[in-house]
């Protein structure tokens, strides 16, 4: 219609066009095939919905129901800030400091072929890492607290996985009765941190390898060869591991803002999709290898879902942890601890207020879903009759609809 705003591209319209292709010529997991069918359902009359309707002035409103999946584009606003507002209370009034541990590109192909195995290896050997250097009389002394992203993607889409880390300026004291503050923008040296990195991976790799629990077929099948995986071995040991330390954060107002734009972000927006027209998929990324300038680049849809597709991870992996004073095990306690040295507060957490979804989206999103935006008597929700199969298998119907805004991160 004339003047009416274009729709923008999204990832399901690309999945939607070209999946069943692609599946037709190409090895798809099943857990990608999942992704895949929940993407292109998001949002449309397959997963059902509901009508809102005012019975004042006549206004109605359809909603279709969200996929859910923690790939999509589009349903990541919510599980955000709900995951936000868990993590406010636990933040400290201290200076942050982020730290980035990357592998080598060598291991990258064995790591597609193992990734619960090698990306469980990753967390371990980085959080052991900062926490032993950490607690080193000599370095700080003391038991830091941090939060570690796990990212699959660069820019330009290919696999390239490391871990965000947002570290605590500082940590508690093995008694708990001091705490000890890192030197003013600086935490730990990196290249101490990247060698100790390389050590534990290395030797972490070396005991899954002689456990036999790497699958070693396809592009890494010549490493079953005990003789080629020690030379690969040989190589990354005397290659340097960089460990990259972020100028730290101004406090936990800043680092606060860094969570909302990384803890659940996917390997890409929709907000960065330019066009999809005779044939090639066209969308904008940061060179970091030109001064981080933003440029267009264009893939055959083949190699864009292919690419899209190697950052689909495993069922049931949980790639946000919380380590040191942040763990689970020591929240209601060290944490408590750390509250009382830092601020003089004594009193427990408080029990957090159950709120419900409407308030929720609310106070997120300054969004009122229960009233005409035209007249404003309260709407009547119905839900839409039909209930597709898909719908069965990926589970009941999300609580937020198409209603919520859409996370594009970018």
């Amino acid at each position: 219609m004339p003047g009416q705003t274009p729709r923008k591209l999204e990832v399901a319209d690309i999945l939607r066009a070209h999946g069943e292709a692609y599946r037709a010529t190409h090895r798809v997991s099943p857990g990608q095939a999942k992704v895949m069918a929940r993407l292109t359902a998001c949002r449309t009359a397959a997963l059902g919905g509901h009508v809102d309707a005012c019975d004042g002035c006549g206004y109605r409103r359809i909603s279709y129901n969200s996929c859910r999946d923690r790939h999509c584009p589009k349903c990541q606003a919510v599980k955000r800030a709900a995951w936000l507002e868990s993590r406010w209370e636990r933040l400290l009034p201290v200076d942050y400091f982020h730290v980035v541990f990357t592998l080598p590109e060598q291991l990258r192909p064995l790591v597609l072929k193992n990734q619960r195995v090698l990306y469980n290896l990753l967390f371990r050997a980085a959080s052991q890492t900062l926490q032993e250097l950490a607690a080193d009389p000599k370095r700080l002394g003391a038991q830091l607290g941090f939060t570690a992203i796990l990212h699959t993607w660069g820019q330009n889409l290919l696999f390239h996985p490391h871990l965000h880390c947002v570290v605590t300026g500082g940590g508690l004291s093995p008694d708990g009765e001091q705490w000890v503050s890192a030197r003013e923008g600086y935490l730990l040296p990196v290249k101490v941190l990247g060698k100790l990195f390389r050590g534990k991976f290395l030797a972490g790799l070396r005991q899954a390898y002689d456990a036999g629990d790497l699958q070693l077929t396809g592009s890494v099948a010549s490493l079953a060869q005990p003789q080629v995986f020690r030379r690969l071995l040989g190589v990354l040991y005397r290659q340097d591991w960089v460990v990259y330390a972020k100028q730290p954060f101004g406090g936990a107002e800043q680092v606060y803002r860094y969570l909302g734009r990384y803890t659940h972000r996917v390997a890409i927006s929709n907000a960065r999709l330019l066009s999809h027209e005779n044939g090639p998929v066209s969308f904008r990324y940061k060179d970091y290898a030109d001064a981080g300038r933003n440029k267009t680049m264009a893939l055959s849809t083949e190699e864009f879902i292919r690419r899209f597709l190697l950052h689909v991870l495993p069922a049931r992996f949980v790639r946000i942890r919380h380590f040191g004073l942040l763990a689970s095990r020591n929240v209601s306690t060290r944490l408590a601890d750390r509250r009382r040295l830092l601020v003089g507060d004594d009193r427990s957490d408080p029990e957090p207020e159950e709120k419900t979804w409407v308030e929720r989206i609310k106070e997120w999103f300054d969004l009122d879903v229960v009233h005409c935006p035209r007249c404003g008597e309260s709407l009547v929700r119905h839900p839409l009759p039909h209930v597709s199969p898909f719908q069965r298998a990926v589970g009941p119907i999300a609580k937020f609809t198409s209603a919520v805004p859409i996370l594009d991160s970018s």
